[in-house]
């Protein structure tokens, strides 16, 4: 069972919000969003496997979309959560994205900050420079490189630093694990763009999200249920760039019919 945090509401809601995080973080990304929304909604933490709290597979384990989403159903069954919003960054996006294609029962409505829909020239490259030194050089120097690359602006420094000091508690061998599952990214994310769903989705992101904004500009003009808000002066970790503006988008999206 993957290590979870239960917040209960402030105001009895029985209403939930899964948040999921992104690769090499944990549950303590979301800090900003559990103040606000806890007088909202009841708010579950999740740690993906390796991270956070959760704990380490054993060895020879490898990961699939399919069981990263087990896990996290697993943790909705065991706390009898049976339909709620989700909340993700980056790969937290793909994996609630991918979950709504199989489970869209257990899904209310989706926000996502840094969503993935597609890999620019830019990130392909990067993804076969990691691949390529992965087993060459200790993994939070590719990690680091990584983090500038995607969050490369002075408004991106707190996100960033997060993100490399939080990804230091992670295992060189869990960090390959990850990053092998990223390796079939390409034909999830081609489903993700090609299913048609009903589920309203607003994605919140930052303005200098460069690498995966303008993907997601294009998938909110083909699909009906979703919807765009692009928040200045913030990049792919917008929800820790900008906290009050994501917060307030967001909660007003939940809370709308």
């Amino acid at each position: 069972m993957l290590h979870h945090s239960i917040y209960k509401a402030e105001n009895s809601s029985k209403k939930w919000i899964c948040f999921i995080h992104g690769a090499g973080g944990n549950s303590s990304i979301w800090f900003n969003q559990v103040r606000f929304f806890k007088a909202y909604f009841n708010i579950l933490l999740i740690d993906l496997r390796g991270h956070g709290k959760s704990a380490v597979s054993p060895e020879g384990t490898e990961y699939t979309f399919n069981i990263i989403i087990e896990d996290i159903l697993k943790v909705l069954d065991e706390n009898k959560i049976r339909k709620s919003h989700f909340v993700g960054i980056s790969l937290g996006s793909i994996l609630i994205q991918k979950m709504l294609q199989s489970h869209s029962d257990r899904v209310e409505k989706i926000g996502l900050g840094g969503a993935i829909l597609n890999l620019n020239l830019q990130s392909r490259i990067l993804m076969i420079l990691g691949k390529l030194t992965q087993s060459i050089l200790p993994f939070i120097w590719i990690y680091t490189f990584f983090a500038y690359v995607i969050m490369p602006y002075k408004a991106h420094r707190k996100s960033r630093a997060l993100f490399i000091k939080e990804a230091k508690k992670i295992s060189h061998n869990e960090f390959k694990r990850w990053y092998r599952l990223t390796e079939s990214i390409l034909p999830v994310l081609k489903k993700i763009r090609n299913k048609e769903v009903r589920t309203p989705i607003l994605y919140i992101m930052g303005s200098q999200d460069y690498m995966f904004l303008p993907f997601v500009k294009k998938f909110v003009a083909m699909h009906q249920t979703s919807s765009l808000i692009t928040v200045a002066n913030s990049g792919h970790v917008v929800n820790i760039d900008q906290p009050d503006e994501f917060n307030n988008q967001l909660l007003s999206f939940l809370l709308s019919d």
